[in-house]
């Protein structure tokens, strides 16, 4: 993913020190990222301008990633938009429960920066950063 094959994501997380720490993780290897804290900021963002993939918690303060992974879906029809859950909830029957409500991929907190990184390069389809990510890391 370097600049020519630059991606667009948008990161859905109430976390703001999170938020930004994905955000430069993701920039790193040539994304270009927007962040929201709440779902309908997000939502209405994902109306107004085309995103490659969504990074999404499912904790929200105004709503929860289910409800916002099925409305993606519905403004992104008939347009593909990888989704990946990204969030604490770590039991089997979460994990069935995001891809249900339209994950593509689901991560759980805390997570390896290089996971993240084979991730989203799985869900946009690019064989993976262009220079070496940063060295592995916890998040």
């Amino acid at each position: 993913m370097d600049a020519a094959g630059c991606k667009q994501v948008l990161v859905v997380e109430d976390d703001e020190p999170l938020a930004r720490l994905v955000k430069s993780r993701l920039e790193s290897i040539g994304c270009q990222v927007q962040t929201h804290t709440h779902g309908k900021d997000a939502l209405k963002s994902a109306a107004e301008q085309r995103f490659d993939l969504v990074i999404l918690d499912i904790n929200l303060p105004d709503s929860n990633g289910y409800q916002i992974s099925r409305e993606l879906r519905k403004i992104y029809h008939p347009w593909a938009l990888p989704i990946l859950m990204l969030t604490v909830k770590d039991k089997p029957a979460d994990q069935l429960r995001g891809f249900a409500h339209g994950a593509d991929a689901y991560l759980t907190k805390p997570f390896d920066s290089a996971e993240l990184f084979e991730t989203v390069a799985m869900l946009t389809g690019d064989a993976g950063p262009s220079k070496p990510p940063p060295a592995s890391q916890e998040i």
